[in-house]
């Protein structure tokens, strides 16, 4: 088998479970009521239950990040991401409270090494094609986000089971991931470890020190702030429109939705951009617009107007998350696996501090308000662009040709994930 078919098996490979986990997470966050309703969760103890899962999770990626030192990321996916989903299943089967419990820890824990190992592997094929293919990975996730709420809306519309409603997706989904994850691809770097730069047994990642962490930090606050402003948009967006702007129940239910479908289209075109324009310019702009939607929702005089605001919310911060990852492999080419650990971290803490940061302030002040905090956190991006490139990236391994100054695409015309 050739090096262009084996990156292009596994760049479809990764890029399926990128969409089953998108899968995966869509059916946990929407069916809490029901899983709150299932094990008699209150209301008090349910937001602890809620933040043990990314407290585990960014636990787990600083352990992933050892991990990868000793077996490549493709084993650690291979395996956590069968574990997610029986942690799913796990979720929905139980009947006492300390089930549900011991469920979320385990999909907690499963999750961060899922989502660390699958943004490494990522990473490492992005510098083995040597051209944008990231946005392409999270467009996936998007996917499968959206046909797993579409799922769990059509469990709850039908009175289905938790159990009823989890089983046939894990049912499918877990072999179609185990078989799938027999073409994952570490890939050949510059060291002989993965296209990244690490590997088993490769010690260049523990050139990431504290002067390494300090150039990553602005990555880092990059990371929260997006994921704050995502998080907003998660548990804020029916409320808003329903509490603040007057809209119907069923109308707010919407948003989240087409938020979900503009992260899909942007990142499904979002690398084109990159190779054309550089990341940065792609960031800054990404920026721009979601800070753009954030003043429209705030400022909106009804629910059409909201939608709006939270239509270029999607558009915007589509792009920033998976460049984010990109520029972390390109800044430490010799120590990326070890830098996409560390950097997933502050993922689960923008999670963490988003949606309770906008309930406080739209409690002591207002909610419209609330969303030009997220607004302002966003715009940080700006004044940290200059971590993504201003240049697109040329990576300069083996798999990347030059025909003179110009590099030619390796895989051109083959599998789009």
């Amino acid at each position: 088998m050739t090096d262009d078919v084996r990156l292009r098996r596994g760049r479809g490979a990764l890029g399926f479970s990128f969409f089953v986990q998108g899968v995966a997470f869509a059916l946990l966050v929407t069916r809490i009521p029901a899983i709150q309703e299932r094990y008699g969760i209150s209301d008090g103890l349910l937001p602890a239950f809620l933040a043990a899962v990314p407290v585990l999770a960014g636990a787990s990626s600083v352990a992933t990040e050892h991990l990868v030192k000793r077996v490549a990321p493709s084993v650690v996916l291979r395996w956590a991401q069968p574990l997610v989903l029986l942690s799913l299943l796990g979720v929905a089967a139980g009947s006492r409270m300390w089930h549900v419990a011991v469920a979320l820890g385990a999909f907690g824990l499963s999750v961060g090494a899922l989502d660390a190992s699958m943004n490494m592997l990522g990473v490492s094929l992005q510098r083995a094609y040597g051209r944008s293919i990231m946005l392409g990975f999270h467009a996936a996730y998007s996917l499968g986000g959206i046909l797993g709420a579409s799922a769990a809306w059509a469990g709850a519309h039908w009175e289905l089971n938790l159990f009823v409603s989890y089983l046939p997706a894990v049912a499918v989904l877990l072999p179609s991931a185990l078989l799938g994850s027999r073409r994952y691809v570490d890939g050949t770097g510059p060291n002989g470890s993965g296209p990244g730069g690490t590997g088993p047994g490769d010690t260049s990642g523990k050139g990431l020190g504290a002067g390494g962490f300090k150039l990553l930090l602005p990555l880092c606050l990059v990371m929260a702030c997006a994921y704050i402003g995502d998080s907003t948009v998660a548990n804020w967006s029916a409320k808003y429109l329903q509490d603040v702007l007057g809209s119907s129940e069923q109308m707010a239910t919407v948003p989240y939705n087409v938020y979900m479908v503009t992260t899909l289209v942007g990142r499904a075109l979002g690398d084109l951009g990159v190779r054309r324009f550089g990341a940065a310019a792609v960031v800054r702009a990404g920026t721009l617009v979601a800070a753009a939607g954030f003043a429209v929702v705030a400022a909106a005089p009804g629910a059409w107007v909201g939608m709006l605001g939270f239509t270029l919310l999607g558009i915007g911060l589509c792009v920033i998350v998976p460049q984010t990852f990109a520029a972390a492999g390109r800044l430490f080419p010799g120590a990326s696996d070890t830098a996409v650990a560390r950097l997933n971290i502050f993922n689960y803490v923008g999670f963490l501090i988003g949606s309770p940061l906008v309930g406080a302030v739209g409690d002591a002040w207002s909610y419209r308000g609330a969303m030009l905090v997220p607004m302002a956190l966003v715009l940080v991006t700006l004044f940290q662009a200059r971590s993504f490139g201003s240049e697109p990236a040329r990576y300069g391994v083996r798999h990347e040709r030059r025909a003179g100054d110009r590099a030619v695409d390796v895989g051109r015309g083959g599998n789009e994930v």
